[in-house]
């Protein structure tokens, strides 16, 4: 048995001539059609100008943050209601949260040879269509375990080895700093360089993923003193994951795109995986509530975020990550190389949990005997 959400119930509300339709609906006072009255919580259809449309929300907080916006109306301090939802379940011993609202959503799951695919919402807001295999998704930070997988690839045929300093493959003459032990690839492609999270905010109007750039990062490496000896914690770095691809493209003597292409891309048939969108796959990228800049090319944070992909090929993905024999995924390549416990610290990994184990752009969460045991990357930002 399997119940999900409530119905309004707007039936007393009718009887009293009040404006009902998916709930009762207030503006963004909160008040009804007869501004005597006042509606909230779970039945309450409300205007938001955050969202740009009408929400009806079923959760404890919207309630409470409803009832705190009516009580300060009824006391002189009128405002809109603009609170941003947020949400939390209990599943065991562990909490889950949410900030925000999806307007729509892709699923793909895979069960060895099998698939299950649904689209969620809208594509685009407004537009009543669903989310299709063919829809093109911004992937974000899962483009690292891309990266990772390339890592791994290469450290498999002898190009590079996870224990090269990043020196190694520096444009020349650059300064690569240290803290009392080099930046090893294995550091970048765990999070345990040192280095910040961003090289600092983008200039304004930067399209998303498109900064900083190769010049720019390594200027600015010359000048970054690291957060901590390497090896020693684990801080999220996506600036580390862009050095980590520069390495990988300097090590093959080819372009990043063209080796992520001819090493996983092709061989999978992921042909709408890229970071040079066309015209006509930006017309089925999806789109959220508010303006995410334009579709563009993303090459210059091809380490850390700028892949654009579809559930159509993120399902052939999904099955190279679980399948066996000669079309899966080096093992050495979702393993756990740090257990968190070795470490003095580690800040920015646990967006799904508390790590048990680090792994080259992977988190795994819970023992290698436990049945409920996950290797996950979270990814968002767009």
């Amino acid at each position: 048995v399997v119940g999900v959400g409530v119905l309004p119930n707007v039936e007393l509300a009718a009887e009293a001539g009040l404006k009902v339709a998916a709930g009762i609906v207030v503006d963004e006072h909160l008040l009804t059609s007869d501004p005597d009255i006042s509606a909230i919580g779970d039945c309450a259809l409300y205007a938001s100008p955050r969202f740009g449309g009408s929400l009806r929300l079923e959760s404890v907080q919207n309630a409470t943050d409803h009832a705190r916006c009516v009580a300060a109306r009824l006391t002189g301090d009128a405002k809109p209601y603009d609170g941003l939802p947020w949400f939390w379940s209990d599943q065991g011993p562990d909490k889950l949260q949410m900030v925000g609202l999806t307007t729509g959503y892709d699923r793909v799951v895979v069960r060895g040879d099998r698939a299950f695919f649904h689209g969620y919402g809208e594509a685009v807001p407004g537009s009543h269509a669903a989310p299709t295999r063919e829809s093109v998704i911004r992937i974000c930070s899962l483009t690292k375990i891309f990266t990772t997988d390339l890592l791994a690839k290469l450290v498999s045929d002898g190009t590079v080895r996870l224990d090269d300093p990043l020196k190694k493959y520096a444009p020349e003459a650059a300064t690569v700093p240290e803290r009392e032990a080099p930046i090893t690839l294995e550091d970048l492609a765990t999070h345990t360089a040192g280095l910040e999270r961003e090289i600092g905010t983008a200039p304004r109007h930067t399209p998303h993923f498109t900064y900083p750039n190769y010049d720019t990062r390594w200027n600015w490496l010359a000048s970054a003193r690291l957060k901590f000896t390497p090896g020693t914690q684990a801080h999220y770095s996506n600036v580390g994951f862009d050095l980590l691809s520069d390495a990988l493209a300097a090590a093959a003597q080819t372009r990043y795109a063209t080796l992520l292409y001819k090493r996983t891309l092709a061989p999978l048939e992921m042909w709408q995986t890229t970071f040079f969108p066309t015209a006509k796959q930006c017309e089925k990228l999806m789109t959220g509530s508010h303006d995410e800049g334009p579709c563009t090319i993303t090459e210059d944070t091809e380490g850390s975020s700028g892949l654009y992909s579809t559930p159509a090929d993120m399902e052939k993905f999904l099955k190279y990550l679980v399948g066996d024999g000669a079309q899966a995924q080096l093992e050495s390549a979702r393993r756990v190389y740090l257990l968190p416990s070795s470490l003095k610290g580690q800040y920015g990994l646990d967006h799904a949990g508390r790590p048990s184990g680090i792994g080259l752009g992977w988190m795994h969460l819970g023992g290698s005997d436990d049945v409920m045991r996950v290797i996950e990357k979270t990814g968002g930002g767009a």
